[in-house]
């Protein structure tokens, strides 16, 4: 690589945009500017097999680095934990159009797999912390399962964390061996937690805030304690709290395409380039607003401002279901969010993606 022309290298700049973006790296310095010129490859000149996967996953606007993150990097994922990743790099690699999309609908149908074992398994974690498996003021999430599929029980464990905010362990059985995916909440060190159990493993790696373990059947049950006991005395009340952090308070009159024009300058957004935060007090549902997804756990809204009446913005809230009492019949929120844009039927406009709802002046 190091003797070729620079411009022989840009064809390539769309894996890097996808690597970047997949591995969830800092967004800073020169992997900000490789992620940006790696959009613009992927977006206008992508190569053969991501161009067969953007086309699967229906992105029908520019990519942006979430779209990477959240189908993109799945598909490709899908095929190594589902089947086998050789099927991935075949695509990738691939110049033939009929190959490419011979593959890239196979690794479609394992994200499609992937994404119904995952809700399976995750139901049935989720059932079992409900049943009492852990005590209530526990502050470990640890569950073995010997049958659930082990390509997914890193994301299985992500999902928990959604909903039971502690540092979190899925185990399943992988030739003779409990074998696991590890997660960690904000600023809480899941590495040093998994190593106090060392004399317990047969075998560990990971870094901070994600870990991979394999363990002897028979110790399963006194990881399950120490690992609790050691995280119980390191982890303080504070990061055991789920957290927003807001970058200003703002009003909807203030949010225009010219703003929002601004703020795209400052893309592609990631780990320590994070899309800001906004926070808009004293709004509410205009009447439109509902429950979404296939058990109702997302909102879809629209929101208008009792401080500047007129401006209304459509808003998703993902995983916030459960706010609806606090948002119907017109009573006012407060709300944290980003902004992205919303395109249906040849409209784009402002969306507010929200991240929090809280009350009127609630004082948490």
């Amino acid at each position: 690589i190091n003797n070729k022309p620079f411009d022989d290298l840009i064809p390539y700049l769309d894996l890097v945009a996808v690597s970047i973006a997949s591995d969830i790296v800092p967004l800073t310095g020169e992997n900000r500017v490789m992620a940006y010129y790696g959009l613009k490859q992927l977006n206008n000149s992508p190569r053969m097999g991501l161009g067969k996967i953007i086309k699967e996953s229906e992105v029908k606007k520019e990519m942006s680095i979430e779209d990477v993150v959240f189908k993109i990097g799945p598909r490709i994922n899908a095929a190594g934990r589902m089947e086998s990743g050789r099927r991935a790099v075949e695509l990738l690699v691939s110049e033939d159009g009929v190959l490419a999309s011979v593959i890239s609908k196979e690794i479609d149908n394992n994200n499609k797999d992937r994404r119904s074992v995952d809700r399976m398994i995750t139901t049935e974690a989720l059932r079992m912390i409900s049943s009492g498996q852990r005590q209530a003021n526990s502050r470990t999430t640890v569950l073995y399962n010997p049958e659930w599929h082990k390509g997914v029980i890193g994301i299985v464990a992500s999902r928990l964390i959604e909903t039971h905010y502690r540092p979190t362990v899925i185990l399943t059985e992988s030739n003779g061996f409990a074998t696991g995916s590890a997660r960690s909440v904000v600023g809480y060190d899941l590495y040093q937690a998994i190593e106090s159990c060392s004399d317990l493993l047969e075998s560990f790696g990971g870094h901070m805030f994600a870990a991979g373990l394999t363990l002897k059947k028979e110790n399963v049950p006194a990881f399950i304690d120490k690992f609790e006991e050691y995280v119980s005395r390191t982890i303080s009340d504070d990061q055991l709290t789920p957290r927003v952090d807001v970058d200003i308070e703002i009003e909807f009159d203030e949010i225009t395409d010219k703003f929002y024009n601004i703020l795209k300058q400052f893309q592609p957004f990631g780990p320590q380039n994070m899309s800001p935060v906004f926070v808009t007090r004293n709004v509410s549902d205009t009447g439109k607003g509902r429950n979404v997804g296939s058990a109702g756990e997302h909102l879809k809204l629209d929101l208008c401002s009792e401080t500047t009446g007129t401006t209304s913005f459509s808003a998703i809230a993902f995983g916030h279901g459960d706010r609806w009492d606090m948002i119907k019949d017109g009573k006012a929120i407060d709300i944290a969010y980003t902004l992205e844009i919303n395109e249906f039927r040849g409209t784009r406009n402002i969306q507010l993606n929200i991240k929090d709802i809280k009350p009127c002046n609630s004082k948490e």
